[in-house]
Formats: structure tokens, C-alpha cells, sequence
């Protein structure tokens, strides 16, 4: 709305018309009485950073004036502000929304002090008019003769400039009375003033209250990482980080950046904020869009530490890190690559440690091969560093296959076998880098019910018929590959026809989950439902010798539900025939029995 309009800008209309003697010399026999301010107050949903929002007179306050007047008689309006919210600058403007002056006229102030020569209304008449910023806004009223007058005037916020805050715009309201004294011809001036508001609520956007929806807290290793990882450290106090609890806090409003405290309670170990404020149960400050990192740190306590986060709006629920002692008390070694080739072999040998606690154990544990001999088939007698695997909680350890044979090996809790407080069992593996000579097709079982799943093993042997480290042939199968006399089918994910491949990559580790062998490629199919044989079949490729591209197979029994259930019936009356008989051999017993005890 334009502030320059014909509402000029003036002070008190009232001390400038005394001063020049301009306003209406009519006797009155009565002062300017029964005078009522209503204030509604107003809305606004208009804000600085944001599109839209409304700020007119659907949301203004209002404030209805009305007054008994006599001849001469006139009453002025006019507001300033009382309290806004710190940094708002968006000025209010005081308007006309209707008058039920009936003759007389409601107007502001103007230049020359000359009264308008017409009313701004007919009596009782809404429009919509123009506005002056309460800086310059005076209105005054007046009737033609006595009788009541009266306008109701709107005050909102200007929607073009400035900025807005969200909070209460509070105005204080004046009405001046100005009664002719005709017994002296002197105005006497009295004063009401009422306040006025105008409330701008908060955007949701804008809010800052947390929503448990949209926020997140998560605990990693790494600062400002929105991912959870299993974090364990050695229980040693130190000043130096472990983890980080990262937390997101966002509103309700597409993810807008909230702002509230941060309470963390843990039964092990300090959550801090990285300065000063450090301990098990602390309140951090949470100042940042995208998100706080509040280090965890080792206070000499082993176990598992708990982490309880929540805000005033949103409990999170729980975090959980490991704090293991510094030796290991007991370390369980297992093969994963039995069959290991000739240079690095990973994941060769895995080990679970737990302290004197039963805590999973993460420090630095080390491989050696158990002795010189050993270590002439694959490793080093000097301790080789093993890598901690966070998800699976173990360590792996990689071995240098150097030739063919068997060798052992040991996990210690050190990097000499000196050092060590913790040993674990003793493991072989074997590194075999012969080239494959045939190759050998299996099913994981003998005999299956229809419909079973069922496992199909490709493995490549050498000369002597041993299984070999885990490689790639291109053309292990003739054309055609792997063909099946049986209606087989097939997982989902699986193609139809991956029997038929040529190319094999055998695996080197072994799977209870998948199934895997180490030194085989397995397929998996499902049993037809009818009973009787399932032969795969295949012929050796080129990848391997010409003593080796022959005719291969391999067969499987589905057990027909119909023959098994006639069987069952068969094996039941037979059982049935040999109770009837034993149960007339011995009445027959029990007989006799009575006739030599009557005897």
C-alpha cells in the first residue's frame, strides 16, 4: 500500500486547530462523553525469509471508536508502538475500515488545517481505504450536529519493507476528546488510550522445536558421519575421542534446522561437548545446521557403555559401544580360506577375542606361522599385523602362500610372541597353486523331498584330485555347460539358464548363509515335486587338459511323496501283524501260567 495518499501527514490535529482558532465555533451544551475503545486483536502471517504470508486488514487489529458528541465536537485517533520483538523493523499502519458518522466527517489531518468538505463515508459503509504509518496517522472525527459518532480503524503490519520476527507487536492506542466550552469559546481535551496487538506466530518452518521424525542421532568413528558403525575401544582414560554421537535435529517443516538441548546419560565412558563439559550424564548445546559431533572418550571402565539421547521433544532411544580391557584374555582362530593360492591371500584366518569380561576384544592382534618349516609353505614366523572388522566383530588375517603344502598358525594379543598375554589355537591351511586337471559336480545331499532346495557344487581338481585355491576359468565347461535330466527351478534373482555358463570363479571362503565352499562355485535350484533321479551332467572345456574335457555327472533322488506314504502304510501294518502276534503269543502264556497255578 502506498503511504503518500491524500491522508497527508501532520500532528494533533487538535493543538494546531487551537492554535488557529479553525475548528467549529457551534454552541454545545455538553462535553464529549460515553466515549468506548474496542480492540480486537490481530494476526499476521507474514515474515522476512519466507514467500507468501498475509498482512492486511483480514488479519489487522481492529480498534471500533465510539463517541457522543455535541456541536463543535470532535475526537482524534492516533497509535504508537509500545513493544516489538528485538530486531523486527516493519512499521504498522492505522487505517479506516468503516464509519457510522452520519453527517460531519471522519478524516486525518491535512496540510493546511481546512476541514474536508465532504465525508469520507455514507453512514454505516464499508471500503477499503488507504493507510498512513502511525508515525503519521492522526485521525479526527466529527458530527455535523450532536448525536453519536464513531469509525472502526484497522492497524497491521506494512507488508512491503522492513523485517518481521515472529512475536507480539503490542501498540498503544490514543483517543483525544476535544469539547467546545462555548461559555469560554476554549476546547477542553481529555485522553483514553487502550492497547492493542498484533501476534505473528512462528513458521513451521522457521520453528525450532526438534521433531522425532525428522531428526537422527547416530555413532560412528568418524565426526558428522550419518551412519551408525559398531565402535569398540581399549577402556584406558584418555582425553583423546573414541566415537562420536552425531546429532541431526530438524522441525517438523521439510527439515528445517532446530535448536534444543542435548541430554546424553551413559553407564561407562564420558560424552562431552570437546571443551570443559565432559562426563556420564551431561546437557550439551546443540548450535548448528547441520548437526553437533559430541565426542565419546574412555574413562578406565571396561564394558559395554550404553548411550541415552534426548532432547525436551525427542527421545532417541539408545547407542551402544564396547570398552575392552588391554590384553585379551581368550582368542578362538578359525580357517576362512582353507585353500590358499601362492602370493596374498585375505581373510585367510579370522579370530574372535574377548578380555578378562567377556568384552569383544578390538586391539591389535598378529598372525605367525608356528614355526621356520611352516613358514616355508606361506607366512613369516615374525608376527604380521591383522585387520580389525568392525561389523563382524573379528580379526582377519591375510597370508603370503609362498609353495605348495600345509602350514600353521597362531593369533597373539602382540607384535612378538614375547609380548603376548593371549595365544590362540593353533590352525592350518593348505597352498595349493596346481593348475586344474578335471573337474567334479555334486549335490550338498543324496536324496531330497520334491520341491527341496538343493545346493549344486562345480569344483576343479588338480592331478592328484585335490581341491585348489579359488580362481577364475574361462572355459571350464564345454558349450552348453551344466545341463539337467529334471524340472528344476530356480531362486528368484538366479537366471534360468546360469547352468549353462562356461566360465567358473570358485569361491574362497565358505558360507553357512549362502551356502559356499571355498575351492567351489555353487548353484542353488529347487527339486521337481514328482519323485525319481536328478542327473546334472557337463563336459570339461578348454580351460582344462585334454585328459580332463570328458563327460562329468553327478545324481540326486527326489523322494516320490506317494511311494513314501504307501511305503509307510506297508511298514505300519506289518508293525501292526507283529503286535497281533506277540499279543496272542502271550495270552496264550498267561494261560498256561493259570492252569498250573489252579494245579
Amino acid at each position: 500500500m502506498s503511504t503518500k495518499t491524500n491522508f497527508k501527514r501532520i500532528a494533533l490535529v487538535a493543538v494546531a486547530a487551537l492554535g488557529m482558532g479553525v475548528l467549529s465555533s457551534v454552541p454545545s451544551q455538553a462535553a464529549v462523553s460515553a466515549v468506548t475503545i474496542t480492540a480486537v486483536n490481530g494476526t499476521s502471517t507474514i515474515q522476512t525469509g519466507t514467500t507468501g504470508g498475509t498482512s492486511d486488514t483480514r488479519t489487522a487489529a481492529t480498534v471500533d471508536v465510539v463517541a457522543l458528541v455535541g456541536a463543535g465536537d470532535s475526537v482524534t485517533v492516533s497509535a504508537v508502538a509500545k513493544s516489538i520483538p528485538t530486531g523486527a523493523t516493519r512499521v504498522a499502519l492505522l487505517g479506516i475500515v468503516e464509519t457510522n458518522t452520519a453527517s460531519g466527517y471522519a478524516r486525518t489531518d491535512i496540510d493546511d488545517t481546512t476541514k474536508m468538505g465532504t465525508s469520507l463515508t455514507l453512514a454505516g459503509a464499508s471500503y477499503a481505504t488507504d493507510s498512513e504509518t502511525i508515525a503519521s496517522a492522526v485521525y479526527t472525527m466529527a458530527g455535523g450536529a450532536a448525536g453519536y459518532i464513531g469509525t472502526k480503524f484497522f492497524l497491521q503490519l506494512e507488508s512491503g519493507t522492513g523485517t518481521t520476527i515472529a512475536g507480539t507487536y503490542t501498540y498503544t492506542v490514543t483517543v483525544q476528546s476535544i469539547s467546545y466550552l462555548a461559555a469560554t469559546a476554549t476546547y477542553a481535551v481529555s485522553t483514553q488510550t487502550t492497547d492493542v496487538s498484533i501476534v505473528v506466530a512462528a513458521l513451521a518452518a522457521a520453528s525450532k522445536v526438534a521433531s522425532a521424525v525428522n531428526s537422527r542421532v547416530y555413532i560412528n568413528d568418524t565426526a558428522a558421519t550419518e551412519e551408525d558403525e559398531s565402535l569398540s575401544s581399549v577402556a584406558t582414560a584418555s582425553n583423546t575421542a573414541v566415537g562420536y554421537l552425531y546429532v541431526y535435529l530438524k522441525n517438523a517443516s521439510a527439515g528445517g534446522a532446530a535448536r534444543e538441548s542435548v541430554t546424553v546419560t551413559t553407564n561407562i565412558g564420558q560424552v562431552g561437548d570437546g571443551a570443559s563439559n565432559r562426563g556420564r550424564s551431561v546437557v550439551l548445546k546443540y548450535n548448528n545446521d547441520s548437526g553437533e559431533s559430541y565426542p565419546i572418550y574412555a574413562d578406565g571402565t571396561t564394558g559395554v557403555a550404553t548411550f541415552t539421547i534426548s532432547t525436551p521433544s525427542v527421545a532417541f532411544g539408545t547407542k551402544t559401544m564396547s570398552f575392552y580391557a588391554v590384553a585379551a584374555k581368550t582368542m578362538t582362530a578359525t580357517v576362512a580360506t582353507p585353500l590358499l593360492k601362492v602370493g596374498t591371500n585375505s581373510d585367510a584366518v579370522r579370530v574372535t577375542a574377548v578380555d578378562a569380561s567377556g568384552i569383544a576384544w578390538s586391539g591389535a592382534a598378529y598372525i605367525y606361522a608356528s614355526s621356520a618349516a611352516d613358514a616355508l609353505i606361506a607366512g613369516s614366523v615374525t608376527p604380521s599385523l591383522c585387520t580389525w572388522d568392525a561389523d563382524d566383530a573379528r580379526h582377519e588375517c591375510t597370508i603370503s602362500g609362498v609353495s605348495a603344502g600345509t602350514a600353521k598358525f597362531k593369533i597373539i594379543d602382540a607384535a612378538t610372541v614375547a609380548l603376548a598375554t593371549a595365544t590362540s589355537n593353533e590352525v592350518s591351511v593348505v597352498v595349493n597353486a596346481n593348475a586344474a586337471s578335471t573337474v567334479k559336480l555334486s549335490f550338498d545331499k543324496a536324496s531330497y523331498a520334491p520341491n527341496e532346495r538343493a545346493r549344486i557344487y562345480v569344483t576343479p581338481l588338480d592331478s592328484a584330485g585335490k581341491e585348489i585355491a579359488s580362481s577364475t576359468w574361462a572355459n571350464l565347461f564345454a558349450a552348453g555347460g551344466i545341463s539337467v535330466n529334471g524340472a528344476v527351478t530356480y531362486p528368484a534373482g538366479q537366471p534360468v539358464d546360469s547352468l549353462t555358463a562356461v566360465s567358473v570363479t570358485t569361491a574362497g571362503n565358505a558360507s553357512s548363509t549362502t551356502g559356499a565352499k571355498a575351492g567351489s562355485l555353487v548353484y542353488t535350484v529347487f527339486m521337481p515335486a514328482a519323485g525319481g533321479s536328478v542327473t546334472i551332467s557337463a563336459t570339461g572345456g578348454t580351460s582344462l587338459p585334454l585328459a580332463g574335457q570328458v563327460a562329468v555327472t553327478a545324481t540326486a533322488t527326489v523322494t516320490d511323496s506317494g511311494a513314501a506314504a504307501l511305503a509307510a502304510v506297508t511298514a505300519l501294518a506289518t508293525t501292526v501283524a507283529s503286535l497281533k502276534t506277540l499279543i496272542t503269543t502271550l495270552t496264550n502264556l498267561v494261560l498256561k501260567i493259570q492252569k498250573k497255578v489252579k494245579a
